[in-house]
């Protein structure tokens, strides 16, 4: 069964760049995942410091695969530094 995420990230107004090459690199990386079907990485117009990720997993087993990927863990080590706040996450389910 599918896995639909949107991830919510605030950056700390001074590592927003550094912040955001991390996040370019997570999102180039999961793409190459297998159970990954999504992965795309927005920004927030309203907010610069704010980032959103919208992912699609194939199942389960691939997203807790993908939490123990080296570039998943390279953001993480980094969010403890670079975050505003936690990090928010939504599963979703698509309508219609």
């Amino acid at each position: 069964m599918k896995i639909n995420l949107t991830v919510i990230i605030k950056s700390k107004p001074e590592y927003r760049e550094e912040l955001k090459a991390i996040l370019v690199d997570l999102t180039k990386n999961s793409k190459e995942e297998a159970a990954c079907l999504q992965y795309d990485l927005h920004h927030n117009l309203q907010d610069p410091n704010v980032f959103i990720l919208h992912e699609v997993w194939k199942n389960q087993e691939g997203l807790v695969l993908h939490k123990e990927q080296s570039h998943f863990l390279k953001f993480n080590e980094a969010s403890e530094l670079f975050l505003e706040e936690k990090i928010t996450v939504f599963e979703t389910s698509r309508i219609g």
